[in-house]
């Protein structure tokens, strides 16, 4: 789902109460009304908008009451400096992903329990407490890398010096992540060519950047 979309959604106060429900059990119309404190008819209105963006699903149980619970996983990140503001959305990655090649600026030590019958219920609950802990510790990595790109992106602007910092920024950041032309650096900070070609020229006047055989590279 567009993160866009997600967060008016999300939004709602009423809608946000409802999820978090859901999250501790399934519930019917009247459970959830009670909840709320508001009428079974404004649930209702609440509840098609969330089966309507997916995050919600209902069965009908052998009394024809229908439960509501919680359609699937979804992450929402939302990020916001004084650099840049972005929302993503996303489903959680298979378990079976290695982590180990796939984060490689992270180090995660986790024992997973084995799935298969004999596993013992210390041993399952144990390794729920190792994933909490690292969800906790993974949200403040997050944080701290948030901080550390606004320090790192302040020192770019001093570099730079300029209102147009944060395209400065990019385009050395293109560069450095291997787009050596205007025509690539362009697609790459998604900026019409003319003004990234002008950009490479007022950083190569400063000293940031250089050209030579065809090709622009960071200065030393």
């Amino acid at each position: 789902m567009d993160s866009a979309a997600l967060l008016d959604l999300l939004g709602n106060e009423n809608r946000r109460r409802i999820l978090r429900l859901l999250a501790r059990k399934p519930c019917y119309v009247t459970e959830i009304s009670e909840y709320l404190g508001v009428s079974p008819k404004a649930v209702i209105d609440h509840l098609r908008k969330l089966e309507d963006a997916g995050l919600v699903e209902s069965r009908t149980d052998d009394q024809r009451r229908k439960y509501f619970h919680i359609a699937r996983n979804l992450r929402l990140e939302v990020n916001v400096s004084p650099y840049s503001f972005g929302t993503k959305s996303a489903y959680p990655a298979s378990s079976s992903l290695d982590m180990t090649t796939t984060c490689r600026h992270l180090t995660l030590d986790v024992k997973t329990a084995s799935t298969n019958s004999d596993t013992s219920v210390e041993e399952v609950v144990s390794e729920l407490a190792s994933l909490e802990q690292l969800e906790s510790e993974l949200s403040m990595a997050q944080r701290w890398v948030q901080g550390r790109l606004t320090d790192v992106m302040d020192r770019l602007s001093e570099y730079v010096g300029d209102a147009n910092a944060r395209l400065f920024t990019d385009i050395l950041r293109a560069i450095a992540g291997g787009a050596d032309t205007v025509a690539k650096i362009a697609t790459v900070v998604e900026a019409p060519y003319a003004i990234v070609e002008d950009s490479l020229y007022q950083l190569n006047e400063r000293g940031l950047v250089y050209f030579e055989n065809g090709r622009w590279k960071i200065a030393d």
